[in-house]
């Protein structure tokens, strides 16, 4: 059931949402909207941490992993999300022709599975403006998101093409090396975060690191120092033909996101996240 449901996107997904204000004021049902209203991409957005953007697709995966740990639950153990799956999936077996189905279809198959309110559960998680990050399917599942300084084997091998993510320390991410790109743009800035308020805004070049050439490396130990000092991390970028000083006053680490195992829980994530047998 889950396309993207392992640790990487628990920690990614989670801590994303943790810092998005978007939530606060747009319901996840409206973000259903967003290839119209962006269409299908062509119209980039400024401030999509705000906005909000696409987030149906990994939200819904912390959502159903709830689902599951729910059923799991209550069952003892003796159900899963995968029952739900074969039950809703496996009708029709061969045909081609689509098949719709309304939110009482979901709803009436679920309590077939495991009885529980489950209108409730995606009238709450989807349907209604929800500030609250989803993320009982992680505590439920026996573990907790934290945030420390040691960087996650699986951020380890992120392609560098990819970007490199400070969001959830400073609050922004860089573009990825890939032909023409030095990979020292500002991608993205997430709202009320420390860089957007010492007014760093996408499409700035990051140029130096605390009077220091800017490099991944010299940021990290730059926000690693800040730890342990009282005086702001100082960014020199370029915005256009522009040189600006931004002072950002943060001293939080480099927060990297991380599931902690919770043993007085039922480690239940391992065995939803163990290969199928």
């Amino acid at each position: 059931m889950y396309a993207r449901a392992d640790e990487r996107c628990a920690c990614a997904d989670g801590a994303n949402f943790e810092i998005s204000p978007g939530r606060t004021w747009r319901s996840l049902e409206d973000t259903t909207s967003q290839p119209i209203i962006s269409s299908h991409g062509a119209t980039p957005q400024s401030w999509p941490s705000w906005q909000r953007s696409y987030d149906y697709y990994p939200e819904s995966d912390l959502i159903w992993l709830d689902a599951d740990t729910i059923i799991r639950g209550r069952s003892n153990g003796q159900k899963s999300l995968d029952d739900f799956a074969k039950l809703f999936f496996g009708i029709n077996n061969g045909s081609y022709i689509t098949v719709t189905y309304t939110l009482e279809d979901l709803v009436k198959a679920l309590n077939t599975v495991e009885p529980y309110d489950w209108a409730e559960f995606f009238r709450a998680r989807v349907y209604e403006v929800s500030p609250q990050v989803p993320m009982n399917g992680i505590t439920q599942g026996g573990y907790r998101l934290v945030y420390n300084d040691n960087e996650p084997e699986w951020m380890k091998h992120v392609d560098p093409s990819h970007g490199t993510s400070f969001t959830t320390s400073l609050g922004f991410e860089l573009t990825g090396e890939d032909g023409d790109r030095s990979g020292n743009a500002i991608a993205n800035v997430w709202w009320d975060s420390p860089a957007f308020k010492a007014g760093m805004t996408p499409e700035m070049q990051l140029q130096g690191v605390n009077d220091q050439t800017f490099s991944v490396s010299n940021l990290r130990e730059a926000i690693l120092a800040a730890e342990k000092s009282n005086a702001p991390i100082k960014l020199l970028v370029k915005r256009g033909k522009e040189f600006l000083t931004l002072n950002i006053d943060y001293h939080g680490g480099l927060r990297y996101p991380h599931l902690e195992r919770v043993e007085s829980m039922p480690d239940r994530l391992d065995a939803i996240l163990a290969p199928a047998k």
